[in-house]
């Protein structure tokens, strides 16, 4: 079979590194496969080499018709059976092209509860026919599309997000690795925050939570708050730090490659967002045996399974009590949860149990 993932850009979010996994384990499969992007830098790329990207060159909407043609031509070349789209752009992008020439399969997924705003929910409107199948990445996420009159009432369907559990797996040995690596005493907890600097991350609250959690002083050692990705936020991160005085407490690590070994590493995972798909990061930190507290927007309940805890979102006192409460719990506790949440992930989301899923609706 012949696969072409297309997607709005390759930069180093959760539905890219989505697309990539799978593109790697379909060709282990036997199938063929392309990823086409429509714009942007390329951060997250495949692991087998022999998984050609072609840009499409949609950098703005005066390009369209370059990009278009680009496409079209990449289609009547190549031939696939299924082009399977992911994100707004390339969701839209994709079905109003399948009116101009003719593609055997469109399936479109969504990587979040409301992908943008009521334009783009118009947009998903309007073109919903043009699609052999649309998906999201929650229940959560799906109800919200039916809500907003994205989709038809019952013709969305929900598809996990899927992790590599050979890849996120417990480490031993990364505590120690990353306490020398930072320069940290190994008595002091770490919480580890992942992702882009979006507005949707949300990091202001947790940096808020983090300053209160410093000022109330009921822990025993006081914690390092360690912040992997990067964005176009980071400077106004960096001003809220040094705003807060957290400065001797919060190592930003920009992008990173080695994320198990960090989850590994952690005592808490915190994701702190305003909204959310799916949450695939937290799932990922549930695999690698780290606790998580994250803020119960968009499908991150369903992805937690009743495990770690969940906080309001945009609730910095909340958040710091969740943080607290987690930093005191006895190890006993903490190990019986953590076993229970990588259980969960494993019968859940493990990568090959969700690409058997994707194939039978590519076969359909």
């Amino acid at each position: 079979m012949k696969i072409l993932y297309l997607i709005t850009g390759l930069g180093g979010g959760g539905a890219e590194k989505v697309v990539v996994d799978l593109a790697d384990q379909m060709l282990k499969c036997g199938h063929q496969v392309k990823i086409a992007y429509l714009k942007g830098e390329v951060v997250v790329i495949p692991q087998n080499k022999a998984i050609d990207l072609v840009y499409l060159e949609f950098e703005s909407i005066k390009n369209i018709k370059k990009a278009y043609k680009n496409y079209k031509k990449l289609i009547q070349v190549f031939q696939p059976d299924v082009v399977h789209a992911h994100m707004v752009h390339a969701n839209i992008f994709a079905r109003i092209s399948r009116k101009f020439f003719s593609v055997p399969k469109l399936i479109c997924t969504a990587h979040s509860n409301n992908e943008g705003g009521k334009l783009r929910m118009l947009a998903y409107k309007f073109t919903h026919h043009l699609a052999d199948l649309t998906t999201n990445v929650s229940t959560s996420a799906v109800k919200s599309f039916e809500q907003l009159g994205a989709v038809p009432q019952g013709q969305m369907q929900t598809i996990y997000n899927g992790i590599d559990l050979n890849r996120f797996k417990y480490d031993e040995y990364a505590k120690q690795s990353l306490y020398h690596e930072l320069n940290i005493e190994i008595e002091h907890p770490l919480i580890l925050a992942v992702g882009r600097f979006h507005e949707a991350k949300d990091y202001p609250n947790l940096l808020k939570a983090f300053q209160l959690l410093i000022n109330n002083n009921n822990i025993k050692e006081i914690p390092y708050l360690v912040i992997a990705g990067d964005g176009e936020l980071r400077p106004i991160v960096e001003n809220l730090i040094e705003k807060l005085q957290l400065f001797n407490h919060v190592k930003l690590l920009g992008r990173r490659d080695d994320i198990p070994t960090l989850m590994s590493a952690a005592d808490i995972f915190v994701l702190s967002s305003k909204f959310e798909g799916f949450g695939l990061v937290v799932a990922e930190a549930m695999a690698c045996n780290c606790f998580v507290i994250a803020t119960d927007c968009g499908g991150v309940k369903e992805v937690m399974g009743g495990y770690g805890i969940l906080v309001p979102p945009e609730n910095s006192e909340e958040l710091r009590k969740a943080i607290v409460g987690a930093l005191n719990k006895d190890t006993e506790e903490l190990i019986i949860n953590n076993t229970k949440a990588l259980d969960y992930v494993k019968s859940t989301y493990a990568l090959d149990k969700i690409l058997n899923q994707w194939i039978e609706v590519y076969e359909k």
